[in-house]
């Protein structure tokens, strides 16, 4: 039976500057639209079945753009959208869009709050208490000084399936990586945590990087997660910064291809259709 490969990690936007303000002045190559024709045709260079999508803008609205699209279109599998966890309304919420079976599950953009330990504030913790019970994957979107408090967060919920997202954005760029290996040796002692190996080019020299600047932190991924706990993604189009659709995927790919076929079909495809109830 073929593998069913699965993008585990992209983006859809209508681009304007108001709603995207994110992307940076330098960043033109990121500044249009980017729709699910433009995907498809980057999946069926490299032979894949589909894709989760991902939230972008932190917005009830796009969640339910995005799951309008999941219905439309065979090729989405899937949608991480964003729910504000820590409204007094998250049950209502809840109420709309958990019952979709697109849904899979929701991310907070932690990374870009000023507070190191913002997903460890009690309304924010009572928001991720709720996703257990709703079948919902909490997705983690943080660099490595914040790992300490994503560590704290996980082991409040033993039952909840968490996705770490981007390695947790390593300095790749300066070769930094104490901090981090030290991080993600500890998170991944929780076994319902599992982690995204994509978004790793845009860490990296944009213009210069090369195949070996990823292998350290790729072959911890592999040491500490395992291979049923590995999911890859591209993180497109943000990858565009960096390299091309195919060239992210296939990097992440010549790095596992040493591994046996089981795994690879696991960390391919299979991981992300178990963890996100494809």
């Amino acid at each position: 039976m073929a593998v069913r490969k699965i993008d585990a990690h992209q983006h859809f936007w209508k681009y304007n500057q108001t709603e995207y303000e994110w992307i940076g002045e330098d960043q033109h190559v990121l500044k249009r639209d980017f729709l699910p024709d433009d995907l498809i045709k980057e999946l069926d260079k490299i032979t894949y079945t589909g894709s989760i999508a991902v939230q972008a803008r932190q917005s009830l609205d796009e969640t339910r753009w995005l799951l309008k699209i999941a219905e439309q279109y065979d090729q989405i599998l899937g949608v991480v959208g964003w729910l504000d966890l820590q409204s007094r309304d998250v049950d209502k919420q809840l109420d709309e869009f958990a019952g979709n079976q697109w849904l899979k599950g929701v991310r907070h953009v932690l990374h870009d709050e000023p507070d190191n330990k913002y997903m460890l504030k009690p309304a924010f913790v009572n928001g991720i208490s709720m996703l257990a019970e709703n079948n919902l994957v909490y997705e983690i979107l943080i660099f490595p000084r914040h790992l300490a408090s994503a560590i704290e967060l996980v082991s409040l919920f033993p039952k909840q399936q968490f996705v770490l997202d981007h390695i947790a954005k390593p300095d790749i760029r300066n070769g930094n990586i104490s901090e981090w290996k030290k991080g993600m040796e500890h998170i991944s002692r929780f076994t319902n945590v599992s982690v995204k190996v994509s978004g790793m080019v845009t860490e990296a020299d944009h213009k210069n990087w090369k195949p070996a600047d990823f292998k350290p932190y790729l072959e911890l991924i592999l040491k500490t997660f395992g291979d049923d706990r590995i999911l890859l993604g591209s993180d497109w189009p943000v990858c565009l910064l960096a390299a091309s659709y195919s060239q992210v995927m296939c990097l992440a790919e010549g790095f596992f291809e040493k591994a046996s076929q089981k795994a690879m079909a696991k960390i391919q495809g299979g991981n992300a259709a178990r963890i996100y109830r494809l």
